[in-house]
């Protein structure tokens, strides 16, 4: 089920964010790059717009029906997906701490979403992605730890850049 492999991939984003110091979570590795504070802040972005989403299609009684997505290509990072503008992490400091709770906070909304919905609605309602399109929304679940695995490679090679070492 979803909820395993998402906590995995949880699980292995936050152990590379506890290899950092608070400086390093913020440093950017160059002009173009993202901090991995960024990387994590764009997550919680992201998370927190899907969940919004699915309540907002859950209550419409039009959210029309959609046909399942390839959604595990999301993982595959030579695909190039510019970040929705609202999704765009700030430049400003904060700590890990902080980030991981938001991080957590946005993830029992989700799963709160997710065990009080009804998996008929889940399954009968979509919702649009930028590049797939309509996507059933019980499709989200799971997208959302596709997501966050995309950007664990991110945060790999972006650790590997600011500590000044390949692995």
């Amino acid at each position: 089920m979803f909820i395993e492999k998402n906590n995995e991939i949880r699980a292995a984003l936050f152990q590379q964010v506890d290899t950092l110091t608070e400086l390093e979570f913020n440093k950017k590795p160059d002009a173009e790059t993202w901090s991995p504070k960024e990387i994590i802040e764009h997550l919680v972005k992201m998370e927190k717009t899907i969940t919004k989403g699915i309540k907002a299609q859950l209550a419409d009684p039009n959210s029309p029906k959609a046909k399942k997505k390839p959604i595990q290509i999301s993982t595959l990072r030579f695909v190039k997906v510019k970040a929705p503008s609202h999704t765009v992490p700030t430049s400003d400091y904060q700590t890990k701490d902080e980030m991981k709770a938001l991080l957590h906070e946005a993830r029992m909304e989700l799963l709160s979403v997710y065990t009080s919905s009804n998996l008929i609605d889940l399954r009968s309602k979509s919702l649009k992605h930028p590049v797939f399109g309509k996507v059933p929304l019980i499709q989200w679940f799971p997208f959302v730890g596709l997501h966050e695995k995309r950007h664990l490679k991110q945060l790999e090679k972006t650790i590997e850049k600011i500590k000044g070492h390949k692995k």
